[in-house]
C-alpha cells in the first residue's frame, strides 16, 4: 500500500495502548513516516510526560505549535510539528472565543474546571477532543497524530463524547460532544491505531480495548502496531564452538558457554514473541505493523528514523485496507 495513501486515509490518527508499550515512540515514528511520505504532520500530546520532544531533540512541547522536525531534504519530506493540549488551556481558548475573555483567568485560577469536571464527568476529555476537532476542521495539518492516554483511560477518553451526548441533551456541551463523536466515528476523519508489545498481558489488553472501542465508541481501527519485536537473527541454532573456531583470538570455554546461553535466550524470547503475535492475529482480524526492538537505552532522532524506515516498509507491504 502506498504510504501517502495510507496516511491520507484519515485526518486524525489516534495512537493508544497500554502504558509501557512505547505508544509515544510509535506516535513519533508514525508522524515522521507520514512527513517523509509528504504529509504535513502535527503531533498532539495531552499528558505532557511522553518525551516525544526528546526523540526529536527538541525542548518540551507547549500549547503553541513548535517544529519538531523541519521538512525538505532529498525525500521532499514535510514538517513535523507538535503541541501540548491540556483541558485548562482548551477551556481558556474556548471561553475567549465565545467572548468571555475577562472571566476566563479568574475561573481557572479559582479551580472552576475542577468543579465543572466533578459535576460533568468527561468534560476534560471533551475539551481536549473538541480542540483536536477544531484543528482537524481548520486544516492545521494533513495529518494530526494524537498521542492518547494509556489503554484504560483511552477507552473513557474516547467514550466521553458518547456519554455527554446522552447526558447533556441540549446546550453547548451537547453540541461539542456531538461534533466530537461525529469526528471519531467518521473513518475519513479519524482512525485509531493500537500499540502492543508481543507479550501476553499487553496483547490481552489490546484485544479487549479494540473490541471496547468498536462496540462502545464506533471508531475505525487501523493496523495494530506490534512494537519492540526482536529482529530475526540467523545462526542461533549453530554450535558456538564451531562458529568461533575460525576466529582469532579463539574464545575460551567460558566465553563459548556464555555465547550458547545468550543464543538460547534470544531464540527462546523470539519464539515466545512469535506465539503472541500469532495469538493476536487469531484474536483480532486486523493487519499488523511490526516495529523492531532497538537495543538502545536512550532513543533519539537516529533511532526514530530507523523506526520510520521500518514503518514505511511495513505500510508498503500492507494490502489496501477495506472500508470500515
Amino acid at each position: 500500500m502506498d504510504p501517502a495513501q495510507f496516511f491520507a486515509a484519515s485526518r486524525v490518527l489516534i495512537v493508544a495502548g497500554k502504558g509501557g508499550v512505547g505508544k509515544s515512540t510509535v506516535s513519533a515514528a508514525l508522524a515522521r513516516a507520514a512527513a517523509r511520505a509528504g504529509l504535513s504532520t502535527l503531533i498532539v500530546e495531552i499528558e505532557g510526560k511522553s518525551g516525544i520532544n526528546g526523540l526529536f531533540g527538541r525542548p518540551p512541547l507547549g500549547y503553541e505549535e513548535s517544529v519538531l522536525h523541519p521538512g525538505g531534504g532529498p525525500e521532499g519530506a514535510a514538517d513535523v510539528r507538535g503541541r501540548l493540549l491540556t483541558p485548562d488551556d482548551a477551556l481558556l481558548e474556548y471561553l475567549e472565543d465565545h467572548g468571555l475573555h475577562r472571566v476566563t483567568r479568574r475561573l481557572l485560577s479559582g479551580g472552576a474546571l475542577d468543579v465543572v469536571s466533578t459535576a460533568v464527568p468527561g468534560i476534560r476529555d471533551i475539551l481536549v477532543l473538541g480542540k483536536v476537532k477544531q484543528l482537524e476542521r481548520g486544516g492545521a495539518a494533513d495529518l494530526i497524530v494524537l498521542d492518547a492516554p494509556a489503554a484504560g483511560h483511552a477507552i473513557t477518553f474516547l467514550r466521553s463524547a458518547r456519554g455527554l451526548v446522552d447526558a447533556a441533551r441540549v446546550g453547548p456541551i451537547n453540541t461539542q460532544a456531538a461534533e466530537v463523536l461525529e469526528m471519531l466515528t467518521d473513518p475519513a476523519r479519524c482512525q485509531v491505531v493500537l500499540v502492543t508489545l508481543p507479550e501476553e498481558t499487553p496483547v490481552n489488553e489490546l484485544v479487549d480495548t479494540a473490541y471496547s472501542l468498536e462496540d462502545e465508541v464506533g471508531v475505525s481501527l487501523g493496523p495494530v502496531v506490534v512494537n519492540a519485536r526482536y529482529p530475526a537473527l540467523a545462526g542461533l541454532d549453530g554450535d558456538p564452538a564451531a562458529l568461533a573456531a575460525g576466529t582469532h583470538p579463539r574464545p575460551g570455554p567460558g566465553e563459548v558457554a556464555a555465547m550458547a546461553e545468550a543464543a538460547a535466550f534470544r531464540a527462546h524470547r523470539a519464539a515466545l514473541q512469535g506465539e503472541q503475535v500469532a495469538r493476536l492475529a487469531a484474536a483480532l482480524p486486523l493487519p499488523q505493523l511490526v516495529l523492531p526492538y532497538l537495543f538502545s537505552t536512550d532513543l533519539g532522532l537516529l533511532e526514530l528514523e530507523q523506526l520510520a524506515d521500518v514503518a514505511l516498509e511495513g505500510i508498503a507491504d500492507l494490502e489496501a485496507l477495506p472500508d470500515r
